[in-house]
């Protein structure tokens, strides 16, 4: 049932420094609710996402109140739109308030999938690796024969071009744990062509355990029909096997390379991207031919800071995988650049940030087989630590990107590779990946 927002008081918990908030907190003034924004974060770091709304709160149809919460805001209202950033919402004090006052609650994501024209016509996008990428291939597929928009966790809200989305429009969404365990609260929801990259550890911060970030995942899942298609693939240690019985449509399992024509990007573990992405574009528009999609797919050249080369300067080449948040991805990312080990010890790694509470014991593991490792953030002590115990030589310790950039630039040499791929999120000392990419590429294209 979708709810009439006219007239509503709404709390929209969450701006962002980026305006995450400002779509769904502009689609809301559009339907006549009456806003109030409350974000942790004081107005002097929410500059930008300010801008994007100032309108409406000159207009009056939006209040902000900025650098803390206030528990009435979450108890005199009539909803509150959560950020599915908030760690734990099991446990959190406001939103626990807000339930205890009768107060309903929603996401963005949510408010999007129930205004939705046709549901038949949604691929969702989940996974530990590789979702976003095989989203924009979906995306790059579906697009040069139907129209087509992208949203979730890889853009913008889709909220504020809901006008836009027609019966024909072919909605894909990449969707991560947090998105799903919020549909899951309310509601649930499954798309009729859901695809799961992977399964590995990530999330302990805010999942608790690796369970918990597994049966949220499976929400992907859950609801679907017997109309409806999983493409599954298969990642390192995935057990991604013990959902399949979840699904009670078609399962088109992706466990090994099947794409048929040669990538404009590098690694196998894309090539396996391509093979579920193909699967997923064709169950979406079944009756369009394979080799269209195909083509579309292969000509895809990659998403930026995910594995992305930014330059060779002095016969180095240069390469930003900020993406690169979980271990598995990173390992995804040498066996690209260094197929079956080979080459190994010509990359420099740079590694480490934000906490998420998952081991990092393999990224140290490498050292001895690199060039050089280079850590950073809250995680990189441990890594270099834990490399030095195994006996690693290699191994160069600074806070910054800017300084363990200079560290690597200084050690090497014509043939190597300088690789940014963290295995951590940013948010230690970056509103997100992308900032921490975009210093990265800032530093190696200013080498002389």
């Amino acid at each position: 049932m979708t709810t009439n927002l006219a007239g509503m008081r709404v709390t929209v918990m969450g701006l962002g420094r980026f305006g995450g908030g400002a779509g769904v907190t502009r689609f809301l003034a559009s339907q006549g609710a009456r806003v109030l924004v409350t974000d942790m974060s004081p107005e002097s770091k929410l500059t930008d996402s300010i801008e994007e709304i100032a309108d409406l709160v000159r207009a009056g149809s939006v209040t902000l109140r900025l650098g803390a919460h206030d528990e009435r805001d979450f108890t005199q209202t009539d909803l509150v739109v959560v950020n599915p950033a908030v760690p734990k919402p099991w446990d959190n004090a406001l939103l626990k308030a807000a339930m205890a006052a009768g107060v309903s609650l929603t996401t963005e994501m949510k408010l999007l999938i129930e205004r939705l024209p046709d549901r038949a016509r949604t691929v969702g996008i989940t996974g530990s690796a590789g979702k976003s990428t095989t989203t924009a291939m979906i995306h790059a597929a579906v697009k040069a024969a139907s129209p087509c928009v992208m949203g979730g966790n890889i853009g913008s809200s889709l909220l504020p071009v809901l006008n836009t989305i027609t019966p024909k429009t072919v909605v894909v969404l990449e969707l991560s744990s947090a998105m799903l365990y919020w549909l899951g609260q309310l509601g649930g929801f499954s798309p009729a062509t859901a695809v799961w990259t992977n399964l590995a550890p990530n999330h302990a911060d805010w999942h608790g355990d690796h369970t918990h970030y597994g049966h949220s995942k499976a929400q992907i899942l859950l609801h679907q029909r017997a109309t409806d298609t999983a493409v599954m693939g298969a990642g390192p240690s995935s057990g991604i096997d013990a959902f399949h019985d979840l699904v009670k449509g078609r399962i088109i399992k992706v466990d090994r390379d099947t794409f048929p024509l040669p990538l404009s990007i590098p690694g196998a573990h894309n090539r396996l991207n391509a093979s579920m992405a193909l699967e997923a574009a064709c169950a979406a528009l079944p009756g369009t031919p394979r080799e269209s999609l195909a083509k579309s797919i292969a000509s895809f050249t990659g998403l930026p800071h995910r594995l992305q080369l930014v330059c060779t300067k002095l016969g180095v080449r240069y390469y930003n995988d900020s993406k690169c948040t979980t271990v598995d991805a990173l390992m995804q990312a040498l066996g690209a650049l260094a197929p079956n080990g080979e080459g190994l010890n010509k990359i420099h790694l740079i590694a480490g940030g934000y906490d998420k509470k998952v081991s990092l014991r393999e990224v140290s593991a490498l050292a001895t087989k690199l060039a050089g490792l280079y850590t950073l953030g809250v995680t990189g002590p441990t890594i270099a630590r834990d490399a030095r115990a195994l006996g690693a030589t290699n191994v160069h310790e600074a806070q910054t990107l800017r300084d363990v950039f200079a560290l690597a630039k200084h050690n090497a040499r014509p043939g190597d590779t300088v690789l940014l791929s963290p295995a951590c999120a940013s948010w230690d000392q970056y509103p997100n990946y992308e900032h921490r990419g975009e210093e990265f590429c800032t530093l190696a294209e200013s080498i002389a």
